[in-house]
């Protein structure tokens, strides 16, 4: 028997370590070349590691919760050596085998690293994979095996609470812990204080990384904002009589597009080196959404080619997917100006913070009934706040404010602007 060992492979995107959520084998268990072995949380994304052996389990070098950092050991596979293998193929053992004449044989590495991060999904084809033993009854885990936890959430309400998911009794279908099985542990066995009154969570790395961006935008950056009231009555109106075209936010981002290419230097970052201002004709719009795991800006790659209603549809898939932590790495980083509905939250206005490294972020608060002079006349219409914050080195007032009276001007007529675009 051969063992080899798979180390957490380099994630990439600046990324050191990651959180083993769980566990997808067990020591003992025949694994495939390819076949998903562990889902890590990374800063970025919620992501599976496929393994790069087939063989037997013989250990897992990490538990559920734990922080492995990269180059570090993650689970050791033992296969047989060439002979043996043959051998076990004519008694019918359940290993992996070669889809075709030149595949790759069992115990060798696949090439890819992590779905997401690793080599294109065509050079993954072609492997039979063992299926997985049935689900235990709920309540049993068999020895050994790291708890089985389907939930972010519940996840996340675990490690808010201190609770150790290895002790947790399951009552789920198929020995799936729930929220209430954490809640009822959480409950039974709260933590002591360090102090009187105080208890401490040590931050993910998700927490981690949020820190250091915002900290380098608040350090780096010497911002400014802007903002104005719109009359949104006629955009309220024009998405009310299409029950089932666009929401409001695919036609404001469609509006940002246009004033984005009309002020490109708001689509831009500074190469702080060179001291340039490096725009692109690119316009990859991140949308703000706050998932399970807290607050993430994926965004909407090459908007500037969709129509509202392409915007729509990609908003809708992007947000879901960022909600569930199962946004790509690539989706994550490459925003170049972000669109952020703090109206969502029920909330007017908010002073908000750059995404490093972009330029400028605009907010869209809460649309709302208000009193309204039209034509010297008062009346009650739909009302929302625009708030625009921008990076100063890049641009001056003039910039700013034109840029945000397009986009206001866009949600004040918006048949007018549409049949333009």
């Amino acid at each position: 028997m051969t063992a080899q060992t798979f180390l957490l492979p380099d994630l990439g995107e600046g990324l050191t370590e990651a959180e083993l959520v769980r566990w997808l084998v067990a020591e003992g268990d025949q694994v495939a070349v390819d076949q998903s072995i562990a889902e890590v949380e990374t800063a970025k994304a919620l992501v599976e590691v496929p393994s790069p052996y087939a063989g037997r389990v013989s250990a897992l070098h990490a538990k559920a919760g734990e922080t492995v950092g990269v180059g570090k050991a993650l689970i050791t596979v033992e296969h047989p050596s060439a002979a043996a293998y043959r051998e076990e193929e004519r008694a019918g053992a359940q290993v992996a085998q070669p889809a075709s004449e030149g595949a790759q044989p069992a115990g060798g590495g696949s090439g890819n690293v992590l779905i997401g991060y690793g080599t294109s999904e065509s050079g993954a084809t072609g492997r039979k994979r063992r299926p997985r033993a049935a689900a235990p009854s709920a309540g049993a885990r068999p020895a050994g095996r790291a708890p089985l936890v389907m939930s972010p959430l519940v996840r996340n309400l675990a490690r808010s609470h201190g609770v150790d998911l290895h002790a947790v009794p399951a009552t789920g279908p198929g020995g799936v812990i729930t929220r209430a099985d954490v809640e009822r542990a959480a409950a039974a066995a709260t933590p002591a204080p360090t102090a009187p009154g105080e208890h401490r969570v040590p931050m993910t790395g998700f927490r981690k990384a949020v820190s250091a961006a915002l900290t380098r935008s608040r350090t780096e950056i010497p911002e400014a904002t802007v903002w104005v009231d719109v009359d949104a009555t006629a955009l309220w109106n024009l998405r009310e009589s299409a029950a089932a075209g666009p929401g409001l936010l695919a036609y404001i981002a469609r509006f940002v597009v246009a004033g984005l290419q009309q002020y490109p230097v708001l689509n831009a970052r500074i190469d702080t080196e060179r001291q340039e201002i490096v725009t692109s004709d690119r316009i990859n719009l991140g949308i703000a959404v706050q998932g399970e795991r807290g607050l993430v800006v994926p965004a909407v790659i090459g908007a500037e080619r969709m129509t509202t209603a392409q915007l729509d549809t990609e908003i809708r898939r992007l947000t879901a997917a960022a909600r569930e932590g199962r946004t790509t790495p690539q989706e994550q980083s490459a925003g170049t100006f972000t669109l952020n509905n703090y109206g969502a939250f029920r909330v007017d206005g908010s002073a908000a913070i750059i995404n490093h490294p972009q330029v400028a972020i605009l907010g869209v608060g809460r649309i709302i009934d208000r009193p309204w002079v039209v034509e010297g006349r008062l009346c009650v219409r739909k009302v929302t706040q625009l708030s625009f914050v921008f990076d100063h080195r890049v641009c001056d007032g003039g910039t700013a404010a034109g840029f945000i009276r397009s986009v206001a001007d866009a949600m004040e007529d918006p048949a007018s602007i549409i049949a333009r675009l």
